[in-house]
């Protein structure tokens, strides 16, 4: 059989000092694999000298590179979601810039891909080089909470070094910070069971600062909320709001009818009880919620259709078409070093 075309996509954020050995790291791992292949570098708008190096690079290495730049910085998920809908591969891989991800361990995840028949097959970091604290415990409570929420059962949700069936990630749409929730999504349009982790090599960043912090499981904490909702929810948002609704409104009308009976059948007076005030308060909340779900669901009749719009810079000079890096086909490697691809 021929090998599948591959498209690694991968996202930079001021990682200047990793796009050459990032680059030469790709071709050296790639060396092996049997099919066409190419790879796109999404600058999500650096203020150093990212974008500039990698133009550069590109250049040097040729067609096969393709660099999309974003005109600000958008997040690590829009920049992801760019070189998805940009990548033209049967399978599309995604890592990280900062060189702790092994562009080696990509041929081995495709041949387990197909051979398996999975839609998604994410990596799970072997001897995790993070720091304990601050990035491995976190992320331990966040990947048990996701994978006990969701039933998605992956135990490193933060790799980003994953493979996917082009078919089937193409029909996810990425938004805010729902990278780490990719398996999720994919589970959303394929069955969870084509959906599995395979471990691979991770290194101690070399250059640069990490992006992320203990802070970022707060937010993961709000957009599991998002997806939980989206997962149980999607198709009937009405639902969701209406039970509340209704909820409030059972309570309301028990609470009026109490206050009813005690000022018509016992001739007391109700004016100034704090019950009053609670059941209208409740009957109002159940009108709200349940008014919400109708709107709800007129909007989950539009939401896919609305895609996220990015600005992208305009590239200078004639741009090379695009192509394809063939197994016969040895790279150009750049003989400047590093230093002068500012």
């Amino acid at each position: 059989m021929t090998a599948p075309r591959l498209s690694v996509v991968i996202p930079m954020y001021k990682e200047q000092d990793n796009v050459a050995p990032m680059l030469k790291g790709v071709h050296d791992g790639l060396a092996s694999y049997p099919g066409e292949w190419e790879l796109i570098v999404v600058d999500d708008g650096s203020s150093d000298q990212t974008g500039p190096r990698l133009m550069k690079a590109a250049a040097e290495y040729g067609p096969h590179v393709r660099v999309i730049r974003f005109a600000r910085n958008h997040g690590q998920t829009a920049a992801m979601q760019a070189g998805i809908d940009a990548a033209r591969g049967e399978i599309i891989a995604t890592l990280d810039g900062d060189l702790q991800n092994d562009p080696g361990d990509i041929p081995m995840m495709v041949e387990e891909l197909l051979a398996r028949d999975l839609d998604l097959l994410a990596g799970k970091r072997a001897n995790r080089q993070d720091a304990l604290v601050s990035r491995k415990l976190p992320s331990k409570i966040a990947n048990r909470l996701i994978a006990k929420v969701t039933g998605v059962n992956l135990t490193d949700y933060g790799c980003s070094l994953k493979i996917y069936r082009a078919e089937v990630i193409k029909k996810v749409r990425l938004y805010g910070e729902m990278h780490r929730f990719i398996p999720v999504w994919a589970a959303m349009v394929t069955s969870p069971n084509r959906i599995d982790e395979v471990p691979v090599r991770h290194y101690a960043r070399q250059f640069g600062a990490s992006k992320y912090g203990i802070s970022r499981t707060f937010r993961v904490i709000l957009d599991l909320l998002t997806v939980f909702f989206f997962m149980r929810f999607q198709a009937r948002p009405g639902h969701f709001f209406g039970v509340i609704g209704l909820s409030f409104g059972l309570v309301g009308s028990l609470l009026m009818s109490w206050l009813l009976f005690v000022k018509f059948a016992l001739g007391e007076n109700i004016g100034g009880r704090p019950l009053l005030l609670v059941s209208i308060l409740l009957l109002v909340f159940s009108i709200q919620f349940i008014t919400t779900g109708v709107v709800a669901e007129m909007l989950s009749r539009i939401f896919y259709q609305n895609e996220p719009r990015v600005a992208f810079l305009r590239e200078t000079g004639e741009p090379q078409p695009a192509s394809w890096h063939t197994p016969s086909a040895a790279p150009v490697l750049p003989t400047a070093p590093d230093s002068q691809l500012a």
